[in-house]
């Protein structure tokens, strides 16, 4: 209630004297003409000079236009200038009038509704930056050739591709301008699967490999087989006769046994534009390079290099080692590794323009499987990669050797054994790198399967199943284990459920010791023994279950997983630098 409604002036509650004026949104002093003035100071505000010498509003209206008046109740009065603070009247209590909606909730809801508006436009920024960066990403089919696309919770290959393919805006001036481009550069990487470790497996362009038959999508939407060739180059797996990246995966597959889950191919402006991206990275060179070939030329020592140069520095080989391809493979390991340690960086991490620079790069720059055609995919990738080390990444080559069949080498062919090996570590999901101790714990608790006492082998008994290998194996082990080793309570139980990559034996606590002596014949690993429950034999009598996967390579051959690189592999770290030479 306002003070003209209380009748007696001098009975007017101070705080009711301020009133919220509809045509300002503010609240104001109201006195009657003859009400004495109140002790309550009001908020200052612009004043006039009237002729009585007191402060009044200045509500001066526009010229020729005269100011709305409000009813009489309604219409505020003069107000004085204002006096000092008096005492408040004996048995009053002086205060402030109690406003009902304070300037300060005022710009508080101004500024919510600000924020709200600063939300939805950074929210719609952010969609249509993320949709812009989906339509950078160029991707074709695997046409069956992966996994079917990486998962979170597994071990994770993914096949990086290098083409030499010469078309396309910043990518002439290089070679032969009318290549359709070859696998020249091919990196397997592998993330183990509690992504403590990888390994970067580099295939040479110039090995020797059988490529497979090719079913291949056509841009008709037809799939087309592109027939296979032996004995040729591996980097002819990409471009030749039509075949696209997933031909190169099948050859992967084929020569290593791994099977890809994704591909990446990246061209020669993904060198430039990565390296600009990020702002350069450095590298070391242990002596003078001048290479007139990649048109290279940089001194000894720690070089800073981005764009048109680090292009020239992964193109280098006549100028480093050898001079031929696996001298280059090991420039280009070094300049990965630079890259990483520049992405991991403080100064990339922190720097949201860097990272905004780097996802354009990237997304324009590379051509990935369908499997990751959008940004959410590859962001998911990038979160699982970017749980690594650098120093538990290790870059290493497909150990090889000079053709022997040719009199001027210019191929190379797999060097057993330890080519194998290779392959094998990496799909047992072994580290080239130092074991860590939460794996150090578990390649304990396997090693510890395999101590204890071994049973004879007349009282070990197991089923046999096929469940992955070779056609007509199961029976193969049998008659070895039968007529061998004397495992005669052993029986063929035909073919598993489902396959399996890797040989596995399981059994009941209580035939530890029988599980012991079939992997001492075996040659099994301890990661290869699961404890668990025994079955029901053709007897009705409780055996073991043996498996045999992917990786059984015959009867009596050993199926121990190395623990270790081969000797004398080449191999270095993503968190050292090292030095072309």
């Amino acid at each position: 209630m306002d003070a003209q409604g209380r009748g007696r002036a001098d009975n007017i509650d101070p705080a009711d004297q301020w009133v919220l004026n509809p045509n300002t949104g503010e609240y104001e002093l109201r006195l009657t003409p003859s009400a004495p003035q109140s002790a309550v100071p009001g908020p200052r505000r612009a004043t006039s000079r009237g002729s009585s010498g007191g402060a009044v509003r200045n509500r001066t209206a526009a010229p020729g236009r005269q100011a709305p008046r409000a009813p009489a109740p309604e219409v505020p009065h003069p107000r004085r200038r204002r006096a000092a603070p008096e005492e408040p009247p004996p048995g009053r209590r002086g205060h402030r009038p109690v406003k009902k909606k304070s300037k300060a909730k005022k710009v508080m809801l101004w500024t919510g509704g600000s924020m709200a508006f600063v939300l939805v436009a950074a929210t719609t920024a952010g969609y249509l930056y993320i949709k812009h960066l989906n339509d950078n990403i160029t991707s074709v089919s695997d046409d069956g050739a992966g996994t079917g696309g990486f998962q979170k919770d597994k071990a994770i290959n993914i096949l990086l591709i290098g083409t030499d393919k010469r078309t396309g805006k910043g990518n002439t001036g290089y070679g032969d301008s009318g290549s359709v481009g070859h696998a020249d550069t091919s990196i397997l990487l592998h993330v183990s699967k509690d992504r403590s470790n990888a390994t970067a497996l580099s295939i040479p362009r110039d090995l020797i490999v059988d490529v497979p038959d090719c079913p291949t999508k056509q841009p008709d939407g037809t799939t087309k087989v592109i027939p296979g060739t032996q004995n040729v180059r591996f980097n002819t797996s990409l471009g030749q006769d039509g075949r696209t990246p997933s031909c190169t995966m099948r050859t992967v597959t084929q020569l290593t046994g791994i099977t890809p889950d994704d591909f990446m191919v990246a061209d020669f402006n993904a060198v430039k534009t990565l390296t600009t991206a990020v702002g350069g990275v450095d590298v070391c060179l242990g002596k003078d390079i001048h290479d007139p070939d990649s048109h290279l030329n940089l001194k000894k020592g720690m070089r800073h290099i981005e764009g048109e140069q680090a292009l020239a520095f992964v193109r280098t080989r006549h100028a480093v080692g050898f001079g031929g391809d696996l001298s280059r493979i090991t420039l280009q390991q070094q300049f990965l590794s630079a890259l990483m340690r520049k992405l991991k960086s403080n100064s990339t991490l922190t720097n949201p323009s860097k990272m905004l620079d780097v996802a354009e790069a990237a997304t324009k720059a590379l051509t990935v499987d369908s499997k990751l055609d959008n940004i959410g995919k590859l962001k998911d990738l990038g979160l699982e990669l970017g749980k690594l080390n650098p120093k538990n990444l290790t870059f290493t080559t497909v150990p090889v050797i000079d053709n022997p069949a040719e009199k001027v080498h210019a191929t190379v062919v797999l060097k057993e054994p330890a080519a194998p090996q290779v392959f094998q570590m990496i799909k047992d999901d072994v580290s080239f790198t130092e074991v860590k101790k939460q794996q150090k714990k578990e390649k304990d608790a396997e090693a510890a399967r395999l101590k204890g006492t071994q049973a004879p082998a007349s009282e070990v008994r197991v089923r046999i199943l096929n469940g992955g290998a070779a056609a007509g194996a199961a029976q193969e082990t049998l008659t070895w284990l039968q007529n061998d080793e004397g495992v005669l309570k052993s029986e063929n139980a035909g073919n598993a459920p489902q396959e399996l990559s890797r040989t596995t034996l399981e059994y009941a606590p209580d035939q530890a010791a029988q599980a012991r002596k079939l992997a001492a014949l075996m040659g099994l690993s301890g990661s290869a023994l699961k404890p668990g429950k025994s079955v029901t034999n053709s007897q009705g009598l409780p055996a073991m279950t043996l498996t045999l996967g992917k990786d059984f390579k015959g009867a009596g051959v050993p199926l121990t997983t190395p623990t270790k690189a081969p000797e004398n592999i080449q191999k270095s770290t993503a968190d050292k630098v090292q030095c072309a030479k």
